[in-house]
């Protein structure tokens, strides 16, 4: 055996390294890769790159994609703001009722999204408990709008800026901040550059995990959005209109340009991620 393979296999105290290696590959090419290759053969092969512009490039289409993700964009700055503070009084305070608020963090996680979609359908619509409060107070329609279907999406997405950022929370010492304190930094220069450059990568994951779950919810959605064509109609419900026609070509092309612009966004948001560990590496 060549120190080269020997390089190779040694680093890791867990016997297996084939086998599971194995299993990963093969688990992420069918969970993964497969779909993927299945979905980009039949929009670039079997339908062609120019009929699958021509479906993409509607006005109807257009709407759709950028609702979704103008929605998302919106529903997961929100979470990376509101997530990373609920992750801050979760970890550092104590109060009564915690453990439940610290459960019904990962409620949207067990519920189904039909199931959230009707409660919030229902406490928003004009005649709900809220909906009705608010417009006839404030004369603003939540349900049936976009501002319902970000409601929606902050809902489904929460979560995922909260479990992720709350172990590296954990894992801040309060001598840090004490330190800072005593070298004569006030509480909003040690939040500005103590805190959150520790805190950014975990918040960018986050809101990167936010935004994939949201661009491509559904279940949460359709029951609040209103779903008018040019106005309140989501992307993956368009995507499901088409299949209902039997339209799969259209299905896929529109499927395509909403993994086109994801990656495009995850893309940033990693590079991004990288620019500020690099950041704190240097400092």
């Amino acid at each position: 055996m060549t120190a080269r393979s020997l390089s190779f296999r040694s680093p890791t105290p867990m016997p297996g390294w084939g086998l599971s290696f194995g299993i990963m590959i093969t688990m992420l090419s069918v969970v993964v890769l497969i779909p993927l290759s299945v979905l980009l053969w039949r929009g670039f092969v079997s339908f062609g790159p120019g009929p699958m512009w021509e479906v993409v490039n509607q006005p109807r289409v257009w709407s759709a994609l950028a609702l979704s993700f103008r929605a998302a964009l919106v529903a997961s700055l929100f979470n990376l703001v509101f997530g990373v503070l609920l992750a801050w009084v979760l970890v550092r305070y104590r109060f009564p009722g915690k453990r439940i608020i610290d459960a019904a963090v990962d409620l949207p996680f067990a519920l189904p999204t039909a199931v959230a979609g009707i409660a919030l359908t229902t406490i928003y619509a004009p005649r709900g408990v809220l909906g009705s409060f608010i417009l006839e107070n404030f004369g603003l329609r939540i349900a049936y709008t976009e501002i319902g279907i970000w409601i929606a999406l902050i809902f489904v997405g929460l979560p995922f800026v909260v479990r992720t950022v709350q172990p590296v929370i954990e894992e801040i010492d309060h001598e840090t901040e004490e330190a800072s304190a005593t070298l004569g930094a006030s509480r909003l220069r040690t939040l500005t550059h103590v805190v959150m450059p520790m805190l950014a990568p975990a918040a960018l994951t986050g809101f990167a995990l936010a935004l994939a779950r949201s661009v491509g919810e559904y279940g949460s959605v359709i029951f609040i959005a209103g779903n008018l064509p040019n106005v309140t109609e989501i992307a993956p419900l368009l995507i499901v209109i088409r299949l209902e026609e039997f339209d799969y070509n259209g299905a896929v092309a529109i499927g395509i340009a909403m993994l086109a612009i994801s990656f495009a966004l995850l893309l940033a948001i990693n590079l991004i991620q990288i620019w500020s560990r690099r950041r704190m590496g240097a400092v």
